[in-house]
């Protein structure tokens, strides 16, 4: 038996959404263990000039609890 927690990021990127989903993985492992799935629940995109200069996705990632 498990019981997991879910929070939501925001990941950005100049790049992509799959490198914005990526980035806020990255950051999120830097102190979030045991993370097992993430869904996308949200993205936008900031435009500047008549471009698109940034990706921004939100994401709930699930993780399992520590006993």
């Amino acid at each position: 038996m498990a019981t997991f927690k879910v929070i939501e990021l925001v990941g950005t990127s100049p790049v992509s959404f799959a490198e914005a989903v990526k980035a806020a993985v990255v950051e999120a492992s830097k102190t979030v263990r045991n993370m097992g799935w993430f869904e996308v629940v949200e993205e936008r995109g900031r435009i500047a000039d008549g471009a698109v200069v940034e990706f921004q996705v939100t994401i709930k990632v699930g993780f399992k609890l520590e006993r």
